[in-house]
């Protein structure tokens, strides 16, 4: 297997086709609705037409949630809102439909597949098809050690590349990507500051569920010494991964890169997507392109994240559980952008002037 470089998708990644934008902002302009009274459903209408290559645009007929879950070490200092080393149990309550986003997921007949990327829990607990692709058992606690060696975190996001790979491959037409994890915030957070170069307080959030004033503290304290540990390896993709990142988050960030490859867009959930999208970027500056923020989260990490891309939420309904619960509630917004852009009539005066250039020619 030959060393990955994450700087050659810069090379294998175009943007989304600017001629079909034209077309499909060109076709929109015909349509009985006027310009703009849509608002970003316009938008979002073109964006698809110009990543599917067709106007008018296709309807969203494969959806598909992705999953990357993972324990991280550092959550044993308490910083989370859950307790060390239980994200399987988010697992398993996603996969017996009882977690939010499979709720979600099920109202819109959306398939989901969680991908055991680092999990710390016996094999045995979960099924075989989750469990299979797992890299190591939980990640390294960040504040004083890697997350990860250099060979799992290139493992780690070849996972991420062969999942993109094959949800394309499968026809998945647009990914709602997500997180399991306890513990993810603190390394997203991390990840975060050391790319836009801020501090730990100017990122630091209080995560899914909520944290009180001392484990604030505490994720403040664990995300500034985990900073000095990332700073050196910033121009490594790779190597920040595996200083600061964790194998949930290193395979979320190959999946969106091979994503942008296969031309398959995303709609990111909360702070942990956010995060990877982020060090995507450095790597490949178009991959952005293919992507969408789903929603506001409130943790200010991912405001930063965004920013730094440019990215407007299609949300902000408060929702702060994860889990793919947020991206999906703007699921339907962008289906909703499709129909619009394909199915609305051109004007009558515009289709009859047209009829009457071919009738005379």
């Amino acid at each position: 297997m030959s060393a990955l470089n994450l700087d050659d998708f810069s090379d294998l990644i175009e943007r989304p086709d600017s001629g079909m934008r034209r077309d499909a902002e060109e076709r929109r302009e015909r349509q009985g609705v006027p310009p703009g009274s849509l608002g970003r459903l316009d938008e979002l209408g073109d964006w698809l037409s110009a990543a599917q290559r067709s106007v008018p645009v296709k309807a969203i007929r494969q959806p598909r949630v992705v999953l990357f879950a993972g324990d991280h070490g550092v959550a044993g200092l308490g910083v989370s809102g859950r307790p060390a080393f239980t994200a399987h149990t988010l697992v398993r309550a996603a996969l017996d439909g009882a977690s939010p986003g499979a709720v979600l997921a099920r109202r819109a007949g959306v398939g989901v597949r969680i991908v055991d990327a680092g999990l710390d829990c016996d094999p045995a607990l979960l099924p075989e098809e989750v469990v299979k692709h797992r890299v190591r058992r939980g990640s390294g606690r960040i504040d004083v050690e890697d997350a990860l060696t250099a060979q799992e975190a290139e493992e780690a996001v070849r996972l991420g590349m062969r999942i993109a790979d094959e949800e394309a491959d499968s026809g998945t037409d647009l990914v709602v990507l997500g997180d399991l994890s306890v513990g993810g915030t603190t390394s997203a957070a991390t990840l975060i500051a050391a790319l836009c170069g801020t501090d730990a307080s100017v990122v630091t959030g209080r995560g899914g569920v909520g944290i009180d004033d001392l484990a604030w503290m505490r994720k403040c304290a664990a995300v500034r010494d985990a900073l000095r540990r990332a700073r050196p390896v910033l121009g490594d993709q790779l190597s920040l991964l595996a200083a600061v990142g964790g194998a949930d988050l290193a395979a979320a960030t190959g999946f969106l890169l091979q994503s942008a490859v296969r031309r398959m867009p995303v709609i990111l959930d909360g702070v942990v997507s956010a995060a990877c999208a982020l060090v995507g970027q450095r790597a490949a500056f178009r991959a952005p392109d293919w992507w969408l923020a789903g929603h506001v989260t409130g943790e200010p990490a991912q405001a930063k994240a965004l920013d730094r891309m440019a990215m407007t939420p299609l949300l902000d309904q408060g929702v702060t559980v994860g889990e793919g619960t947020g991206a999906l509630l703007a699921l339907p917004l962008v289906q909703a952008a499709a129909a619009l852009a394909a199915e609305l009539p051109e004007a009558a005066g515009e289709a009859d002037s047209r009829s009457d250039l071919l009738d005379a020619t």
